[in-house]
């Protein structure tokens, strides 16, 4: 995969395993920028998650 640092790409493949629970090759069959969608659906979740936990722990102050 050149044009495309490796240690991104370690990144991706571990963030996406990690949450999706996918495997190492299911992640690497993916296109570039199929794996940079997913990863930025994910962390768009994570976002919101997030966002959602901070919420009640606002109106307790």
């Amino acid at each position: 995969m050149s044009g495309y640092p490796s240690d991104r790409l370690h990144e991706e493949v571990a963030y996406l395993s990690y949450y999706l629970h996918w495997p190492y090759e299911q992640v690497m069959s993916l296109d570039h920028h199929e794996r940079r969608r997913w990863v930025e659906e994910v962390a768009r979740m994570n976002r919101e998650r997030n966002a959602q936990n901070e919420a009640p722990e606002r109106a307790q102050r």
